[in-house]
């Protein structure tokens, strides 16, 4: 167990080393979220209701895993709700929405209350691009101003991001992508949130208590020092990539429920909820197993079955620990009901009468691999990884998912250095 009544994160198994690189991916992971649900989205209801999921999706999670993100690593306002350009920034490179180099955020200081910031290289943009200027506008205005707005008055309610210049693209080549201002002033009003964010304020998630981060664990135990130009995530203390990681977690379970009540609004039965709901989930788990997969070294074990176990164990489908009770052995999962099926999490749409997800997670380690899941007692059930003789066809929904470049983008070293007023 951690601290008090809280698990201990199952991220705590993995070595400091390890989890400067999962970290990372987890980020990248949470935003790839978007690139395998919303395909389905435009599916079933159009491009334009599409962009409108995306809208309340985005709004009605951002805001509540900003502040906690914040209240984690020490970098909160003084104030509640009057935060400064370098809290929002700070935020922006812990979002899911913003993906360190996938999203390669620069950033300007000039004072407390004016910032700017451009996209070097924009990963979502490189996405869209090739489906037309339609799509592009759709994402790089109309989907981004309302959101972006989201998440800066998570900081401070008068702050306002604004485009210098954004796609579509002319020439063909600009670069940067994009560019921004911040700008924090008293008379702007206060925005009215999306009426979703109060629904999911309410979740298991959004209040869900996490371990504290150890102060004297070697390492930075926090953000409470100067804006940097790049987050080191080595930088950073075991224990404070421990609490991170499952805080980036919860990032993407905010998502996917703001992301079902956004569904549910346009759906006429809780089976096309459903379906929407579990294709989405079959994308980004396979992805984000073969992301995972890579940067943890498991897709080259000897033993696949038990690489496949471990897999599963360090996958934002069953965490963090203090979300989804779940327990691992060598060869096998147990969960069992928990705050995540309270909220009807990803967790909750798995078990034996649906086994897609967990079948795309250990196929990223080898496409032989299955799983098979019995029912427990007291509404629990058990996952068995098993090895078959025929390897098994990639899932159309992973397919779907890998359209998106952050399929294959590999991060590169950087050097974080501290960004001052100019």
């Amino acid at each position: 167990m951690g601290r008090g009544n809280t698990p201990a994160s199952r991220y705590a198994e993995l070595s400091r080393a390890e989890l400067a690189v999962v970290v990372p991916e987890l980020l990248l992971m949470g935003q790839l979220i978007d690139r395998s649900g919303m395909a389905w989205c435009i599916a079933a209801f159009g491009r334009e209701e599409m962009l409108r999921i995306a809208i309340e999706e985005w709004a009605a999670a951002s805001p509540i895993y900003t502040r906690r993100m914040q209240e984690a690593l020490g970098y909160a306002p003084a104030v509640a709700g009057r935060g400064d350009v370098v809290t929002i920034f700070k935020g922006l490179q812990l979002d899911i929405g913003a993906p360190p180099q996938f999203m390669d955020f620069r950033y300007t200081v000039h004072d407390p209350w004016h910032g700017e910031f451009r996209l070097d290289h924009c990963g979502a943009l490189m996405d869209v691009e090739p489906m037309g200027e339609d799509y592009v506008r759709g994402m790089c205005h109309d989907i981004e101003d309302p959101t972006f707005d989201a998440t800066a008055i998570a900081t401070n309610p008068h702050a306002r991001v604004r485009p210098i210049h954004r796609p579509p693209r002319t020439p063909a080549d600009r670069h940067p992508h994009c560019a921004w201002t911040v700008i924090i002033d008293e008379s702007h009003p206060e925005p009215t949130p999306v009426p979703a964010l109060a629904v999911n304020e309410q979740s298991r998630a959004a209040t869900l208590e996490l371990a504290p981060i150890d102060p004297s664990d070697e390492g930075a135990s926090d953000y409470a020092g100067p804006l940097l130009s790049d987050v080191d995530f080595a930088a950073f203390s075991h224990s404070a990539l421990v609490r991170i990681a499952d805080e980036v977690c919860l990032q993407m379970h905010l998502l996917d429920r703001a992301f079902a009540l956004a569904v549910a609004e346009r759906t006429e039965t809780t089976d096309d909820l459903l379906r929407i709901r579990r294709k989405q989930l079959v994308g980004v788990a396979g992805i984000g197993a073969e992301r995972l997969a890579r940067a943890l070294g498991l897709d080259r074990r000897d033993d696949p079955v038990t690489a496949a176990t471990r897999l599963l164990a360090v996958h934002p489908l069953l965490n963090p620990a203090a979300y989804v009770d779940a327990s691992a052995d060598a060869a096998a999962v147990v969960v069992r009901p928990s705050a995540a099926h309270e909220d009807e999490a990803w967790v909750a749409l798995c078990g034996p009468d649906w086994t897609a997800a967990l079948q795309a997670i250990v196929r990223a380690v080898d496409p032989h691999l299955d799983v098979e899941v019995a029912a427990l007692p007291d509404d629990a059930w058990l996952a068995s990884v098993v090895r078959r003789d025929q390897p098994a066809p990639e899932a159309d929904e992973v397919a779907v998912t890998r359209f998106s470049t952050g399929a294959t983008f590999a991060f590169q070293p950087r050097r974080s250095l501290p960004i001052t007023p100019v």
